[in-house]
C-alpha cells in the first residue's frame, strides 16, 4: 500500500476530532490513553532535527515523538501507553514515518502535515488545547494565556502549557508555536533548540 493510499484509508476510517510550565513547561507524565488497549505500529523516520519516531493505531498517527536516540524514543512512547501493544511497522508505517520525517523538514508543505489523521487520547480539556494549537497558523505564534483565552478558560494559562507538555503528538500538534507572554522561547518538550529551528524554518517558508 502507498503512502497516498495509506493516508486515505485512514481518512475514511472513524476519526475522532483532534479536539511544556510558564514560563518553563514540565516533562509529561504517561499521557492518557486510547483507545482502550490499543495497538499501535511504530516506525522511524529521519529529519534533521532527529530521529522521528511515529506510532499509529488503526484511527491515525498517535504519537511523533524527535530524539536522537531510538531506544529511548520508544522507552518515552511505553511510558505515554503503558497498555498499548507496540509493533514494529510494517512497510506502510515505515512509509507513513518517512513521510513525516520529510515534512517536518518542509515547511512549505504544512498544509499536508496538518491533514494526516491523528489519534488523540488525552483529557476534554487537553483535546481543547491541542486542538487550538492546531489552528495556530504556520509562522504564527501564541501566548500560553492567549491559547486559554481562545478555549473560554482565560485563567487557565499554566495548565495550558501542562497540556503542551502532555503532547504526544510532535510538529503535527505544534505547540512549538506557543511562547511565552513577552514572546520568549520557553521550554519544549523536544529541546528549545529544535522549537527556535522549527519558528526561524516556519516564518522564513
Amino acid at each position: 500500500m502507498t503512502i497516498l493510499e495509506q493516508i486515505d484509508s485512514l481518512t475514511r476510517a472513524p476519526t475522532r476530532a483532534p479536539t511544556r510550565s510558564v514560563p518553563h513547561e514540565r516533562r509529561p507524565a504517561a499521557a492518557r490513553e486510547r483507545p482502550s488497549g490499543p495497538s499501535m505500529s511504530v516506525a522511524f523516520g529521519v529529519s534533521t532535527l532527529g530521529t522521528v519516531l511515529v506510532a499509529r493505531s488503526d484511527r491515525g498517527i498517535a504519537a511523533v515523538l524527535i530524539g536522537d536516540d531510538r531506544a529511548a524514543l520508544r522507552d518515552d512512547l511505553r511510558r505515554r501507553f503503558p497498555s498499548a501493544t507496540l509493533t514494529d511497522g510494517d512497510a506502510a508505517t515505515a512509509e507513513l514515518a518517512a513521510r513525516v520525517a520529510f515534512l517536518v523538514d518542509a515547511p512549505a508543505c504544512a498544509a499536508e502535515l496538518a491533514a494526516l489523521p491523528l489519534d488523540l487520547g488525552g483529557t476534554a480539556f487537553q483535546r481543547a488545547v491541542w486542538q487550538a494549537l492546531r489552528e495556530i497558523p504556520a509562522g504564527s505564534t501564541a501566548s500560553y494565556a492567549e491559547i486559554a483565552g481562545r478555549i473560554g478558560r482565560p485563567t487557565s494559562a499554566r495548565a495550558v502549557a501542562q497540556a503542551c507538555a502532555a503532547n504526544p503528538v510532535a510538529i503535527l500538534v505544534p505547540c512549538h508555536r506557543v511562547v511565552g507572554r513577552d514572546g520568549r522561547l520557553t521550554g519544549y518538550r523536544w529541546g528549545v533548540e529544535r522549537k527556535r529551528t522549527l519558528l526561524a524554518r516556519e516564518s522564513a517558508a
